[in-house]
């Protein structure tokens, strides 16, 4: 009787784009990946096709800075992806690295963008004339957005559902009305660390968008009670409303919020003067808060 001798096969013998790019590939580290590329120029290859082919970048996945050339080099033959994460490469992240990329994926849903500060306006422009379908889109920290930028951003994603407008200077009350005007389905919105942000922005964004669950106003100065009351009243959804430093919103109206369970940053006033008294004297009498 003849023996059968085992054949002992090779990674790369299976089908790179139906098996290896869509269920192998996808679920390693894409600094291994890159790694990988050096093994041989089979490997070379089969990684340029995985890259050419891959859905989401997170330049975090490469380590704490990814040098400007090889950014350039990973997403060059890229023209699906859905999800992009920049905030690694805000050192030297420009309007000429990025444009190109948002020209040719035409498919983000997610884009984040957080602490670029070197882009201008026209990478704001590039995004909403690119990318109809965006969900989510955090320009955190980046000072250069205005309003113009900001309204074609309104006019051309219309299924935004988040946006981090962290530290966005420029951005007054008029810009944002725009946008909440033509964002119906915004679920989450940080307006934080922006003392142009007043009542007249908040009551627009309450009224204009009912399915609203996170909203962010830390550090919204000119943000009073009557705004709060209004975003009570207008946003059933609300889990989660967050204003620290807004000194003119006091516990009248966050007492709304909080009875639906609302989470808020800050305590109620009774709680917030026994942590207070406890930094002080090192202990807090013992105090009923169900009376």
């Amino acid at each position: 009787m003849m023996s059968v001798t085992p054949t002992r096969g090779c990674l790369l013998d299976l089908p790179w784009e139906d098996i290896l790019v869509p269920h192998i590939l996808c679920h390693l580290p894409l600094q291994q990946l890159l790694s990988l590329q050096r093994v041989s120029k089979s490997f070379q290859s089969l990684i340029q096709l995985y890259l050419a082919n891959m859905r989401c970048f997170d330049s975090s996945q490469i380590g704490p800075a990814i040098p400007r050339a090889a950014f350039v080099n990973l997403l060059k033959d890229n023209e699906v992806l859905q999800h992009l994460a920049l905030q690694n490469c805000s050192e030297w992240l420009t309007d000429r690295e990025l444009l190109p990329v948002i020209g040719q994926n035409h498919h983000l849903h997610q884009i984040q963008l957080k602490g670029c500060a070197q882009l201008s306006r026209h990478a704001l422009v590039a995004i909403s004339l690119s990318c109809p379908q965006l969900r989510q889109l955090s320009l955190a920290h980046c000072e250069w957005v205005d309003s113009l930028s900001l309204r074609s951003l309104a006019d051309h994603c219309k299924a935004l559902e988040a946006v981090d407008l962290t530290a966005c200077r420029q951005l007054k009350d008029e810009a944002i009305c725009y946008l909440v005007q033509k964002c119906g389905r915004l679920k989450s919105l940080s307006l934080a660390v922006n003392a142009n942000v007043g009542d007249v922005a908040v009551e627009e964004t309450a009224k204009c968008c009912p399915e609203l669950e996170h909203l962010d106003l830390t550090g919204c100065l000119r943000v009073k009670n009557d705004s709060i009351r209004v975003l009570a009243e207008y946003c059933p959804k609300l889990r989660s409303l967050k204003v620290k430093h807004c000194h003119n919103v006091a516990e009248s109206s966050l007492s709304i919020l909080r009875s639906r369970g609302v989470e808020l940053d800050v305590e109620p006033p009774l709680q917030r003067a026994l942590v207070l008294l406890q930094d002080v004297v090192g202990f807090a009498p013992f105090i009923n808060l169900q009376i």
